[in-house]
């Protein structure tokens, strides 16, 4: 019901649901046709930009995606919507399970829409299909764990403007300092240093090999468990810390 219910209401705003989708289709369009040409000297041989940058993009779209299931739960904390959720009958995480949901069905219509916009501008899948639905689940996963970081984040400071800042602070220097858009070898060794254990670099690094060479992919297990990590400490503390909003 939950999850529904946010999914009507992204439907109904025909403004964000066309901005939502225009921004992550300019990254791919903006990133493969003006940095391209640069970077492409720099990428292993016989791997085209496109290739390279299109699972890059997809981590990049769901993780600050993530950031809107913290303006989502904070606005409908402002409009009394969770109150009201509150006084209904259901389990304490029955909201934030439909929050988390919601969005997590609103990345996987995206990630196809960038799939589909990647295509037409030269992307492949060249590992198969079964690597290509593991590409695709695994960013779904990150998406999934970091909405509810963002969930735990809305409950603690209850207003949008806040959420969205905090968004921004965390997201931006994680996408950024990663191997999303270039390799981590072209970085400096103390930045190379950090993006490699990133959450981002790896997802990003395990998505793209699932998508352009079969076998598992070496950084796969380190993707897995910082998605099972996240998992493991926000689902509790975002439930425990709604339980005790009054």
């Amino acid at each position: 019901m939950v999850s529904a219910r946010n999914l009507l209401h992204f439907i109904r705003q025909p403004d964000l649901l066309v901005f939502s989708t225009i921004q992550p289709i300019t990254f791919v369009l903006l990133f493969s046709f003006v940095f391209g040409g640069a970077i492409s000297p720099s990428l292993p041989s016989g791997v085209s930009y496109i290739d390279y940058l299109l699972p890059g993009i997809l981590v990049q779209s769901v993780t600050f995606r993530a950031s809107m299931t913290a303006l989502g739960l904070a606005d409908d904390l402002k409009l009394g919507v969770i109150d009201r959720f509150r006084t209904m009958p259901m389990a304490r995480s029955a909201v934030l399970v439909g929050r988390t949901a919601a969005d997590l069905v609103r990345n996987v219509l995206i990630i196809g829409l960038m799939i589909l916009v990647g295509y037409v501008i030269g992307f492949r899948f060249h590992a198969g299909v079964v690597e290509a639905l593991g590409s695709i689940v695994l960013v779904s996963a990150f998406g999934l764990a970091l909405s509810w970081i963002f969930a735990f984040v809305a409950l603690m400071v209850r207003s949008a403007e806040a959420a969205q800042s905090a968004g921004f602070v965390i997201l931006f220097p994680l996408v950024f300092a990663s191997s999303v858009f270039v390799p981590v070898s072209s970085m400096p060794s103390w930045l190379e240093a950090f993006a490699n254990v990133s959450p981002v670099t790896l997802t990003a690094d395990a998505a793209r090999s699932l998508a352009l060479t079969p076998g598992v992919p070496s950084t796969l297990n380190g993707a897995v468990a910082w998605i099972a990590g996240i998992l493991a400490l926000f689902v509790p503390l975002a439930v425990w810390r709604y339980r005790r909003m009054t």
